[in-house]
């Protein structure tokens, strides 16, 4: 057998091979007619031509946000038509994709309840605030958000493809009037130009996806020209609400910009469908990594097997579950809201149910702008100087023998810990840690504990409460009041004229001169002194005795 009589036996050999094909991919999968699976389309959109259905400009310039639109794909309930007609409810906005995978007779459907409002959404419940994370207290420019040391979310838009009831920024989110424009982003880029500290930049809004995409990728190529950027994420919902903006444009244009991430949210697996799953591939393909935030919802997703379901099919189409949010304390959230304690139920039957890295943390994005505070159940039971006590989500408990000779990292030698990341003012808990400080002081501590004192005595030596080998004490917010020796008087003579004595007598003064109100400041009180209270108004006891 001659050469070409070998590669013709082998071409023949290969032809009658039956190609490979992975049926589990769900970015593969198939429908009845052996073509791509497709989700249901609302009868009144049957005879849209696939290239319209397809084409993601159509998706928004056709969103449904009516009771009579509505009225035409679902059966409304009396609770629907009063939140449809509230002439103050946050935007609705529904692409006809996701209107479409709501079951039209279904009160509950789970999708139904994140996009359609209801009545009760505009009743104010107790905790409720407009801006519960505090982003715009610390915002340096509009629409950026500096909260943690290294890392900052940039707002690039208010606009989404839909819009959820529990939104978190419901209080510019949709609002045209409250859009960004290129001065505002210009502004954003240049704060992060004049802060080294910054490597990570979040982009979301809004949903900086359903922007134009030359503005998108404008807003792209200003980041990447910094620096001391390191990385760029992107949290966008476009994919669950309308996939089809996941087109090649876009994943090429993405993948100039690397090293980019990309959080969906997925809250329920009736949102899993074959449009998300091949949305998701592509993304993949283009070597963006995938995460999923979803939001702790009542009458949605607070349970256990659902949220196992969801994790694991977010996992098949290679998303690796991030983050499960406590509902935030917003206007038209309260009656999504749950105990904390079902997070952790949620929790209890993920861990060691199902993969490690399937299971998402489980936040409270603190009130107030404290920050994501991961909560989860308790595994360590307890601890000695030699052994820790540790619980499985079994109920095995168990012992890990701590090393009597460990020998602590040498932070002298290691030339990371001498050229630590510039962090200013953020150290928090890590700062305590490292003994740059040995104690955090709430705001007003030292005014608190002052007891209505303004000049220090004979006892108040400041050096008392300076920690050796310790940084710092907190930032120098409670500086301690000067000696004052007997016989000198405030402000007389040296360090009797400084620091809090001085400003205390000036407090004093002016109080003084306002008849002892002074406005917005405190009631002076002589050394020692306590404020009492009023005639007739309850005295505090210790003891059961009267103080």
């Amino acid at each position: 057998m001659d050469a070409t009589e070998i590669k013709a036996a082998v071409a023949a050999q290969a032809a009658e091979e039956t190609p490979f094909v992975n049926r589990r991919d769900p970015a593969r999968a198939l429908g009845p007619d052996g073509k791509p699976a497709v989700s249901r389309r609302a009868p009144i959109w049957e005879d849209v031509p696939d290239e319209k259905w397809n084409d993601w400009r159509w998706q928004l310039s056709n969103r449904m946000n009516t009771l009579e639109e509505l009225e035409k794909v679902l059966n409304l309930t009396d609770d629907e038509r009063e939140g449809l007609s509230a002439p103050d409810k946050f935007r609705v906005d529904i692409t006809p994709y996701f209107v479409s995978l709501i079951d039209p007779d279904d009160p509950a459907d789970p999708l139904r309840r994140q996009v359609i409002p209801v009545g009760s959404e505009l009743r104010a419940f107790t905790g409720m605030m407009e801006d519960s994370l505090a982003e715009d207290r610390h915002s340096p420019v509009p629409g950026l958000v500096h909260r943690y040391p290294d890392r900052v979310l940039l707002l690039i838009t208010t606009q989404c493809a839909s819009y959820c009831r529990y939104c978190t920024r419901s209080r510019i989110v949709g609002d045209p009037q409250q859009n960004f424009n290129r001065r505002e982003l210009e502004a954003q880029l240049d704060y992060i130009r004049r802060t080294p500290q910054v490597r990570d930049v979040l982009i979301s809004g809004g949903d900086g996806l359903t922007l134009a995409p030359k503005l998108l990728e404008s807003a792209l190529r200003g980041l990447r020209e910094i620096p001391h950027v390191e990385v760029i994420r992107i949290g966008s919902r476009v994919p669950v609400f309308m996939p089809q903006r996941v087109d090649d444009e876009l994943c090429e244009m993405l993948q100039k910009y690397h090293p980019m991430w990309l959080n969906i949210h997925v809250n329920h697996p009736n949102e899993m469908t074959p449009e998300l799953a091949r949305a998701c591939d592509k993304l993949s393909r283009a070597g963006i990594p995938l995460g999923n935030q979803s939001v702790l919802l009542a009458g949605v997703n607070d349970c256990v097997h659902i949220q196992r379901d969801l994790v694991q099919r977010l996992v098949e189409i290679r998303v690796r579950p991030y983050y499960i949010y406590q509902c935030d304390l917003v206007e038209g959230a309260g009656h999504f809201r749950t105990p904390v304690g079902k997070g952790l139920e949620i929790i209890e039957g993920l861990r060691g149910h199902t993969s490690g890295y399937a299971v998402p943390q489980y936040i409270v994005d603190a009130p107030g702008g404290g920050g994501k505070i991961p909560v989860m159940p308790n595994y360590l039971i307890s601890y000695s100087d030699h052994k820790v006590v540790l619980r499985n989500y079994e109920g095995y408990i168990t012992t890990y023998e701590e090393p009597t000779t460990y020998t602590p990292h040498d932070r002298a030698s290691c030339r990371w810990c001498q050229n630590p990341r510039p962090e200013p003012g953020q150290e928090g808990i890590t700062g305590l840690l490292d003994g740059k400080r040995m104690w955090i002081e709430p705001a007003g501590f030292v005014e608190t504990h002052a007891r209505g004192n303004v000049e220090a005595h004979r006892l108040q030596d400041p050096s008392k409460w300076v920690p050796y080998g310790v940084g710092a004490l907190e930032g120098q917010a409670g500086q301690p009041f000067p000696v004052l020796h007997a016989g000198e008087v405030p402000g007389a003579s040296g360090e009797a004229a400084t620091g809090e004595a001085a400003a205390g007598e000036a407090a004093s003064s002016e109080a003084a001169s306002s008849g002892g109100t002074g406005g917005d400041a405190p009631p002076t009180y002589g050394p020692g002194e306590e404020p009492r209270p009023a005639e007739g108004m309850p005295t505090g006891s210790a003891n059961h005795e009267l103080l």
